[in-house]
């Protein structure tokens, strides 16, 4: 499962793509990018999961 997390990190985050186009200066705003889709990915799962029970 962590081969595709990966690939949809790579699709949905274009940082992760090319760093010419989406180049983030500081490490805190990149962390921060990271962190903002793990916490919606997340939440799209969770509420996957719970319209299926």
């Amino acid at each position: 499962h962590i081969e595709r997390f990966n690939n949809t990190v790579r699709q949905r985050i274009s940082r992760f793509v090319r760093k010419t186009l989406s180049f983030s200066k500081k490490l805190e705003n990149h962390i921060g990018a990271i962190l903002l889709f793990i916490h919606h990915y997340n939440a799209m799962i969770r509420k996957e999961i719970t319209n299926t029970i």
